[in-house]
């Protein structure tokens, strides 16, 4: 009888502890949390494939920015980012300090001055630019 009463307690024992962790949901880590990614496309002037690399790593080295894609042919970066981290202008302030126009920015003078010969850009080159804006000329 003595080990049916312990067997007993035993098994409400396990179901109390089992039904009390039964409702309790592990937290979720920042690393698990989705991010609020953005995509956009805007003009960058530049004539080739050291100016790609030059916009690219620009681009990239906005904190919050997952990819950068410079289309020589169009003139047009297309960026992904996270906006709880930062934001387009953000982007477009990046290549300009590199020396490159955007469609928003004009570029560094200093920089494009800096850059290789093949690398400087006509301020006149028409950008592929989304309906309605309107490329800025230095």
């Amino acid at each position: 009888m003595r080990n049916i009463v312990m067997s007993i307690a035993l098994v409400a024992v396990i179901g109390l502890v089992s039904c009390k962790n039964e409702g309790k949901k592990e937290p979720i880590s920042t690393d698990q949390k989705e991010m609020a990614m953005n995509k956009a496309s805007f003009g960058v002037r530049g004539n080739c494939g050291m100016c790609k690399s030059t916009i690219e790593k620009a681009a990239n080295s906005v904190d919050g920015v997952s990819n950068a894609n410079w289309d020589k042919n169009k003139k047009e970066i297309h960026v992904t980012f996270d906006d709880k981290k930062t934001n387009i202008d953000e982007v477009h302030k990046a290549i300009a300090a590199s020396g490159y126009d955007t469609d928003k920015v004009g570029g560094s003078t200093k920089s494009y001055q800096s850059l290789p010969g093949c690398c400087q850009y006509d301020h006149e080159m028409k950008m592929s630019l989304k309906e309605g804006e309107k490329a800025e000329t230095h």
